[in-house]
C-alpha cells in the first residue's frame, strides 16, 4: 500500500514538473561557473525498433544518420562557444555504435574541445564485433554498456530481440569475450516483464554471476502512456506486486558480490556508476530529443531530425522547450537524484541552498525517515533496504514522466 501511495504522489509531482507548454522562447542559460558538467550525446538510430522502448529513436538510414552526426558535432561546438566545460561524456540512444566511424570522429572532436576524463557508451549485442570494439578502445571508452534485457529466449522473442541479437547463450558468450577490454562492462537488464517468471529471473542472475560481469543495471520495465498498449498486446499487463518481489530477489542475489552504486545499479569495486544524473548535478543534452539540465533550467531539443539538422546548420541551438525549475523543484530534484545513488550529504545541500533546504524539504525527510526508508548519520542520509526499493519506484515514475513528455513532443510533430 505504501509503495502505491508513493508512486501516485510521485506520478503527480513529476507530471507537473515535466510540463513544458508554458510558452515563451526556450533557452539554455550560460554557465554559472567554470566547473565541468557532463555531456550527454543522443544517437536516435536503431536498425530495428523495440516495442517497449519510449526513448526518441528512429529506424536507421545511413544518409540521414551521417548528416545527423555532422550536425551533432556542430552542436557540440556551439556549447564550447558558450563557455561550457565538460569532464565526462555519456553516449546513449538509440544505438550509438550504429555508425562507428561517425561516433569515433565525434568523440575525437569532443576530446579536442574539452578535458574529458570519463567516457561511457551504450551498444547492443550485435555490435560486439572486433572492428567496433577496437574503435571503442581507440576512443578511450571507460565504460561500455550492453543492452541485454534478458537471457531468456522466450522473452527475447516476445521483445523482438531474438532475431536481432541471437539467443541468450549467444549474447552471454559475446559478453564473456568482451570482458577485460574496458574498465567497466555493464549489462543493461530489465525485470518485471509481464510473462517473466521467478525461474526466468533466476536464470538471468545465474548467467550474470557466472560471467562475473563488472556491473549490472537492472531496470524495472518502464513504459510511457503511448507504449503501454503495445507492451500489453505483446507482453501482457504489468504487475506492481511482482516488481517488488523481483527487486528483492535481484538485490538478494547480487548484493553479496556487488555493491549498490544506485538503487538499481550493482557494481564491483572500482567500476563506474551507471546513472550520470547521480554523479553530476548538471548535464547538457545534445542531439535530437535530448533533455538537459543546466543552472536550474530543464530543456529539450527538437524531436524532429530534419529540423534538428537545419537549426544547427544555422548556428542555433535546436531547442524545442525549456522550463525554469522553481527553488522547490530544484531542491527536490537534487534530493531525489543524490539519494538514488543511495547516500546524500545533507551538509552539501544545506550549503548549496541555505535555509531553504530544510524549510522546503523537511516534510519529505521526516516522512521517509518515519517509514524506515532513510538512515541518518550526520551529515549523511542513506537509503535503507526498504528505502532502496522506494527509490526504484520514484525513479520509475520520474523516467515515465520524462517518457510521457517525449510522447507529447513527438505527438506535436504528427500531421
Amino acid at each position: 500500500m505504501i509503495h502505491s501511495l508513493i508512486a501516485d504522489r510521485a506520478r503527480r509531482e513529476f507530471s507537473r514538473a515535466m510540463r513544458f507548454d508554458g510558452g515563451g522562447t526556450p533557452c539554455v542559460p550560460p554557465p554559472a561557473d567554470a566547473r565541468p558538467r557532463l555531456l550527454y550525446l543522443h544517437i536516435p538510430f536503431c536498425e530495428r525498433l523495440c516495442p517497449y522502448c519510449s526513448f526518441n529513436r528512429v529506424t536507421f538510414a545511413e544518409g540521414l544518420c551521417r548528416a545527423y552526426f555532422r550536425a551533432l558535432r556542430k552542436e557540440l561546438l556551439l556549447y564550447r562557444e558558450r563557455g561550457y566545460a565538460f569532464g565526462a561524456i555519456y553516449v546513449g540512444g538509440g544505438t550509438p555504435t550504429v555508425l562507428i566511424d561517425e561516433l569515433e570522429e565525434t568523440i575525437a572532436l569532443a576530446r579536442a574541445s574539452f578535458a574529458i576524463r570519463e567516457l561511457s557508451v551504450e551498444t547492443n549485442p550485435n555490435h560486439l564485433t572486433d572492428e567496433r570494439l577496437a574503435a571503442l578502445g581507440r576512443m578511450g571508452v571507460n565504460r561500455l554498456s550492453v543492452g541485454v534485457q534478458s537471457f531468456d529466449d522466450g522473452l527475447l522473442r516476445r521483445m523482438d530481440r531474438y532475431d536481432k541479437y541471437g539467443s541468450g547463450e549467444a549474447i552471454a558468450e559475446k559478453l564473456r569475450q568482451t570482458m577485460g577490454r574496458f574498465g567497466t562492462l555493464n549489462a543493461d537488464m530489465i525485470f518485471n516483464f509481464p510473462t517473466q517468471t521467478p525461474a526466468m529471473l533466476d536464470h538471468d542472475l545465474e548467467v550474470l554471476l557466472e560471467i562475473g560481469i563488472d556491473q549490472v543495471t537492472f531496470y524495472p520495465l518502464m513504459v510511457s502512456d503511448s507504449t503501454r498498449r503495445a507492451v500489453t498486446e505483446t507482453l501482457g499487463r504489468l504487475d506492481a506486486g511482482q516488481e517488488r518481489r523481483f527487486y528483492r530477489r535481484i538485490a538478494g542475489r547480487l548484493a553479496p558480490a556487488y555493491r549498490f552504486s544506485s538503487a538499481w545499479c550493482f557494481s564491483r569495486k572500482g567500476t563506474m556508476i551507471d546513472e550520470y544524473i547521480v554523479d553530476y548535478d548538471e548535464y547538457a543534452g545534445l542531439g535530437s530529443g535530448s533533455i538537459g539540465y543546466l543552472s536550474g533550467v530543464c530543456y529539450a531539443n527538437t524531436f524532429d531530425i530534419p529540423s534538428y539538422i537545419a537549426q544547427v546548420e544555422k548556428g542555433e541551438l535546436p531547442l524545442a522547450a525549456s522550463r525554469v525549475f522553481s527553488l522547490r523543484d530544484r531542491i527536490r530534484y537534487d534530493f531525489l537524484m543524490k539519494l538514488f545513488g543511495t547516500r546524500l550529504n545533507a551538509a552539501d545541500l544545506r550549503n548549496k541552498y541555505g535555509g531553504a533546504f530544510w524549510a522546503l524539504l523537511w516534510p519529505d525527510l521526516a516522512a521517509f525517515t518515519l517509514i524506515g526508508a532513510l538512515a541518518w548519520r550526520w551529515p549523511h542520509v542513506t537509503l535503507t533496504e526498504r528505502g532502496r526499493y522506494m527509490w526504484v519506484v520514484l525513479m520509475r515514475e520520474f523516467f515515465t514522466a520524462v517518457n510521457n513528455f517525449r510522447d507529447y513532443c513527438r505527438g506535436r510533430l504528427l500531421p
